[in-house]
């Protein structure tokens, strides 16, 4: 399994594990959707070691899901690389990254 979730109170957290990509789509779509719309969403990418532009496409469609402009996401824990991928595509105009 490449996704995880975990709840604090009204934070949901999604943990991504190995390759963010097409492959785990459906997972990814899965565990967010079992969430309440209004919820803080964190993608902890901690443990993520790859992630490609599906998976870009697939954290828009989430943004679009949590409320589009006035969603509450936060990106955490970015590796250097995952980091230069999603400042490359301006995605900290769209997300808290930290």
């Amino acid at each position: 399994m490449n996704i995880s979730t975990e709840t604090d109170g009204n934070k949901y957290i999604i943990k991504i594990h190995g390759r963010f990509d097409f492959n785990v789509q459906s997972e990814f779509r899965e565990a967010y959707e079992v969430a309440e719309k209004n919820s803080l969403f964190i993608i902890d990418f901690l443990a993520a070691d790859y992630m490609d532009s599906s998976a870009l496409g697939m954290l828009l469609l989430l943004r679009d899901y949590a409320g589009g402009e006035s969603a509450l996401m936060e990106l955490i824990n970015c590796k250097a690389e995952i980091s230069n991928i999603l400042e490359i595509s301006n995605f900290q105009k769209l997300f808290k990254i930290s």
